[in-house]
């Protein structure tokens, strides 16, 4: 369906790409994946026909039909959810009006046996069927329907598209694509703003989908779902692997290993070779064998291995002035917009040092609490409260959109660093992964994980020591999550983060907000064991609706479904239970091992050493009292954890 042959892409006479040829056929399930910036988005735009190769050709057939979703583009303002996916059928009435044009062009013509007069029966009989496709059924109804799979209440879709988030605005333009039927799907990073709900119907629809697919995400249970091709694409070049991606994982391995052992046996031929040419460059009886062996590395197409970067993060951040132990505090806030409040008596508290996650649904209010916090928003009823000594810095889903993009990564940071760090930014931007030329790209054709790369860089040169942070990871790939969330976890400072990512909230955060149903509940603990928690609400919640439909229903069939709910319950909370538990035993034993360390060396320290102790043993023993208080800490905090566990079962 979409041929490209001997594709070359070339920015400031660096090549991204070279001779890249492949052919996406019909129903094909392709994933395109590769490091930020290695040119997945740039080949969706070319087949797309949105820009055009340095050189090679692009080959589609027939009146084939693309629907291409960016990672980033404009949203209409001036219509309701529902007027805004209702303009894709505009091609119903342009279809419409072409079959009228040709119909009375037939009719004024009498070359029956003309070649224009066939193309025009031909256009005709095209445009008719396709009109009669697009008409068939219901666009109302059809757009409903896709809304609604796509996460949008039925009383939203009369909402205008201002009064939502960025992401759900890209949800619109995802069903605008859906809707309008095209024979192939380009989409990049389609997952982004969807959450797990959405996410599954997107996966059900595209199973379904009965034309061609590719598409560029991080999302590795996504790919794994919908396809079964996963095209790579790394230093220029192009590697097709006929598997999905976890299969593609293993195969990749085995072609890093391959490529590997072949580049280390051709360093071992080069330095043997230039060895010979160093040893007897002048001597008149070696010089053919010389001129042999040079002309031979000359001819020898060397070998390029992508380099794995296993480097630990080491990134010392500015030093700031402490905070107030408060950072944020809310008391029965209330905040929304013109049509009323998104959540109500919410109850909020943001402490030094804290690392805290909001959670929910799209919509719910998660954006809104950020901008509530970083003082965009103010509240409708309640009192919001900022702590002493404050210094906030925020990450906004549309950060990237600041940079200047005519300045170069280097000197993006260089504009704002003061100092001694001025000296170690190439230390800082290699931590994210900007390395040799990279540094010198300009910020305008950065890809755009790069520039959500370069933007957090940016951020977290300054002097924060707040950070909050909105969707940081989107358009990231894998490697440069985990860079991100490594920086994460060693500042310092206080982070609260709005994400979707559980791997990536996954031992980064230590408290959850989350948002739901207009309330906003705190849950102590990291992301998974909200999740835990959550999930049994969700069965607590099957348990009262089964017990709802046993009132209701009568028969042998219901109770035994009942006991099967109520088996799995108590065995999810048993579990959970255990789990919180050990937690509690764990800490407890790391609080004994503490206090025996410090048992002995306060004996010590009661029959000193005629020469004193040395300044290692006093600073091992204020080691061992701060690990100490540390595991207090922890322990209290898993004791109220299982307290309160329990206490919501006796409840319930």
């Amino acid at each position: 369906m979409i041929s490209l042959s001997n594709i070359t892409v070339s920015f400031a006479h660096l090549d991204l790409m070279t001779d890249v040829s492949f052919v996406l056929n019909r129903r094909d399930r392709v994933a395109l994946v590769g490091k930020n910036g290695a040119g997945k988005s740039t080949l969706l735009k070319i087949m797309a026909g949105i820009q055009e190769p340095t050189a090679g050709t692009v080959v589609r057939s027939g009146d084939l039909k693309i629907g291409y979703l960016p990672q980033q583009m404009a949203h209409a303002r001036d219509k309701s959810v529902l007027e805004e996916a209702l303009t894709v059928f505009a091609a119903v009435e342009k279809l419409r009006r072409e079959t009228e044009r040709i119909t009375k062009e037939l009719s004024l013509r009498e070359d029956y046996d003309s070649d224009a007069y066939k193309k025009l029966m031909v256009d005709l009989t095209e445009a008719t069927d396709r009109l009669h496709i697009l008409s068939s059924d219901n666009p109302r109804g059809n757009a409903e329907k896709t809304l609604v799979g796509l996460g949008f209440k039925p009383a939203e879709l009369d909402r205008p598209t201002h009064t939502f988030s960025e992401g759900w605005n890209m949800r619109i333009e995802l069903a605008k694509l859906l809707l309008s039927r095209p024979d192939v799907l380009l989409l990049d990073e389609p997952t982004n703003h969807l959450d797990i709900e959405s996410l599954r119907w997107l996966e059900q629809y595209l199973e379904s989908f009965p034309g061609s697919l590719l598409v560029i995400s991080h999302d590795r249970t996504f790919l794994d779902n919908v396809t079964k091709r996963t095209i790579e694409i790394s230093l220029g070049k192009i590697y097709d692997y006929k598997a999905p991606y976890s299969q593609y994982l293993e195969l990749r391995q085995e072609r890093l290993e391959q490529q590997t052992a072949a580049w280390e046996n051709q360093q071992r031929t080069i330095e043997k070779t230039e060895d010979f040419i160093a040893r007897f460059r002048y001597k008149p009886t070696k010089s053919n064998q010389v001129q042999s062996r040079i002309k031979q590395l000359e001819k020898m197409e060397r070998i390029e291995i992508e380099p794995i970067d296993n480097a630990q993060i080491r990134i010392s951040f500015p030093k700031v002035p402490r905070s107030g132990k408060i950072v944020f505090k809310c008391h029965n806030v209330a905040a929304g917009y013109d049509k009323g409040p998104i959540f109500m008596g919410a109850e909020i508290l943001v402490e030094r040092g804290e690392k805290v996650a909001f959670v929910g649904r799209n919509g719910e209010g998660k954006t809104t609490m950020m901008k509530l916090l970083t003082g965009q928003k103010t509240a409708m009823e309640g009192k919001f409260e900022t702590g002493y000594n404050v210094l906030l810095g925020y990450y906004a889903q549309n950060q990237d959109e600041l940079l200047d993009n005519t300045l170069t990564v280097y000197q993006t940071l260089d504009e704002i660093a003061v100092g001694d760090v001025r000296t170690r930014l190439r230390d800082i931007l290699a931590s994210f992964l900007f390395r040799g030329e990279e540094v010198d790209k300009k910020a305008g054709v950065l890809s755009g994980g790069e520039r959500s790369r370069l933007a957090m860089a940016k951020l977290m040169l300054q002097p924060y020591n707040v950070l909050a942070l909105d969707e940081p990871t989107n358009h990231m790939d894998i490697r440069s999550r985990e860079v991100m969330k490594e920086a994460l976890r060693q500042y310092s400072g206080t982070l609260v983060v709005v994400s979707h990512d559980r791997t990536f909230l996954d031992g980064l955060v230590n408290k959850i907000y989350e948002f739901r149903d207009g309330k906003v509940k705190e849950h102590l603990g990291g992301i998974m064991d909200f999740m835990a928690r959550r999930k049994l609400e969700t069965l607590r919640e099957l348990e009262e609706n089964t017990a709802a439909e046993n009132n209701s229903r009568a028969g042998q069939e219901n109770k035994e479904k009942d006991a099967q709910t109520l088996y799995r319950l108590k065995k999810e909370r048993n579990k959970v239970l255990r789990r919180l538990q050990q937690n509690v035993t764990r800490w407890e034993n790391r609080i004994e091992q503490h206090e025996k360390g410090l048992a002995i060396m306060d004996e010590k320290l009661l029959s000193p050493p005629a020469e004193g102790f040395s300044t290692a043993f006093y600073q091992l023993y204020d080691k061992e009292k701060r690990a100490l208080d540390e595991a207090m800490t922890a322990w209290e905090q898993a004791h109220n954890e299982l307290d309160t566990f329990i206490k919501t079962e006796v409840d319930a």
